[in-house]
């Protein structure tokens, strides 16, 4: 073969191969919005499979895994009827949701706000529910006199590993002591109703329900917004998300989110929101 023969064979194979391999998604190259509706693609054929943590808190959850209601249990719900699809709810641990790697669920809907350090590892889907921060303290502590984000700093401030609302903690209160940091909401519940910390940090909706029906003697002080919002995560590069924003952007037009908030969340949201 001739040496400019070979060059120009060599030169096609290269194009040949590198259109190849840009005709394949990568897991690095974020969500696709290309998703058909009649054929999505799922982890098991003819379910829709979505995780979310054990134990389920209400409001976000009431009922058991076969059958949930609760805002996002119903948000959930909503998704696979209009997509025709039957549930099937799995357990995935808050912490883990997060951590790079495939999967063993089409979505997990757990409070998980969306977070450009998140998304360096999983996709989400559009936004579901704009969340604050809720301060949660004792009604006998120092802490229940506070009107500030700044009143906290002295005090001894508990939350969730992984979560906004220990980035909360760090980033905008900045305590003189390091917070206490816990590996679920029980533990931290705990540890206030114990006296081991005298603030807990957590989302707004769980503050309150903790107060109303968990923790005799506690109170929410105040919220504080972040310009968060929670999401339904997937596996990064995941189709699925496309299908889902759809039907998502199709419940915010017609007002049945609104609808679901109102009826699940609204009774938790009448919180004064703390000074800085």
């Amino acid at each position: 073969m001739r040496v400019r023969e070979r060059v120009t064979l060599i030169g096609l194979l290269f194009v040949v191969l590198l259109l190849v391999g840009c005709g394949r998604p990568s897991a690095e190259s974020g969500p696709t919005d290309k998703c058909e509706l009649a054929n999505p693609p799922l982890f098991e054929k003819g379910q829709l499979t979505v995780a979310t943590d054990k134990p389920a808190y209400p409001p976000w959850f009431t009922g058991n895994p076969k059958d949930y209601s609760g805002y996002e249990g119903d948000v959930a719900s909503e998704i696979a009827n209009r997509m025709d699809l039957p549930i099937k709810w799995t357990v995935e641990p808050f912490n883990k949701s997060y951590a790079p790697g495939s999967k063993d669920f089409d979505f997990d809907i757990n409070q998980i706000t969306i977070t450009k350090e998140r998304e360096q590892a999983v996709d989400f889907s559009e936004g579901y529910f704009d969340n604050a921060q809720g301060i949660l303290v004792m009604k006998d502590s120092p802490a229940a006199s506070a009107q500030s984000v700044s009143a906290l700093k002295d005090l001894t401030i508990g939350a969730q590993v992984g979560t906004t609302a220990l980035d909360f903690v760090n980033e905008t209160v900045k305590p003189t002591e390091e917070p206490k940091v816990y590996d679920s909401t029980n533990d931290a519940k705990s540890a206030l109703e114990s006296g081991q910390i005298d603030v807990f940090v957590t989302d707004l909706v769980t503050t309150v329900y903790l107060r109303d029906f968990e923790i005799d003697g506690s109170t929410v002080i105040g919220k504080y917004p972040r310009n968060e919002q929670f999401g339904m995560l997937f596996e990064q590069g995941n189709p699925l998300v496309g299908c889902v924003n759809e039907v998502l952007g199709e419940m915010k037009s017609d007002g049945t989110l609104e609808k679901l908030q109102k009826k699940h969340l609204q009774q938790y949201l009448d919180v004064p929101t703390l000074k800085k």
